[in-house]
């Protein structure tokens, strides 16, 4: 193995690990498809619900999305990388409902949205590409989510897959419903 540096000092190089593989396989895919999903939807239309249709906007699904990581990195053994913000996890928790902003004044901008989901997920996979099978394979520590999810390896793969596709399915949706069709 060859040393190289990280943030923290030298660590050894490894092969990556089967859970870290299949969470590389997933997200390159996923991650491709965040962005497409996301092309050709303006600023002015990110924040807003369709009329007459209950439904996420971009904006909300995006910034769920983006507290995730937050959470995770910790499990991984980097909570030092790890940036929670509370008006984030207020806005965008799972118990928050999505607010029509036609204003401009409920979520930030969607410069800032996209930048934030983008880098957290890079960040987040980068952390999850250098963690080993034997750091997946310990018990999930949430009682929330240990019943479904019982292992470390369990939560952050559905996390970084599942979960975000189903946020990503619902701004497709959402694109058809404004009158966008679906991405490309």
């Amino acid at each position: 193995m060859t040393p190289r540096l990280r943030a923290g000092g030298f660590r050894k190089e490894r092969t990556m690990g089967q859970v870290a593989s299949i969470i590389k396989s997933l997200n390159t895919l996923t991650m491709g498809y965040a962005d497409r999903v996301a092309s050709g939807i303006g600023a002015d239309q990110f924040r807003r619900m369709p009329k007459g249709v209950n439904t996420n906007s971009p904006a909300f699904n995006y910034g769920h999305l983006a507290i995730y990581p937050e959470r995770l990195l910790p499990l991984l053994g980097r909570p030092e990388l790890a940036r929670p913000d509370e008006k984030w996890e207020e806005m965008f928790n799972a118990k928050a409902v999505c607010k029509d902003d036609p204003d401009g004044t409920v979520y930030p901008p969607m410069e800032q949205i996209m930048a934030r989901f983008r880098d957290r997920y890079r960040v987040l996979l980068e952390v999850a590409a250098e963690t080993g099978d034997e750091v997946f394979a310990r018990a999930n520590p949430n009682e929330q989510t240990a019943a479904r999810f019982p292992t470390i390896g369990a939560l952050v793969t559905f996390l970084t897959s599942a979960h975000l596709m189903m946020h990503l399915g619902q701004i497709s949706a959402w694109r058809r419903i404004m009158g966008m069709g679906p991405a490309n």
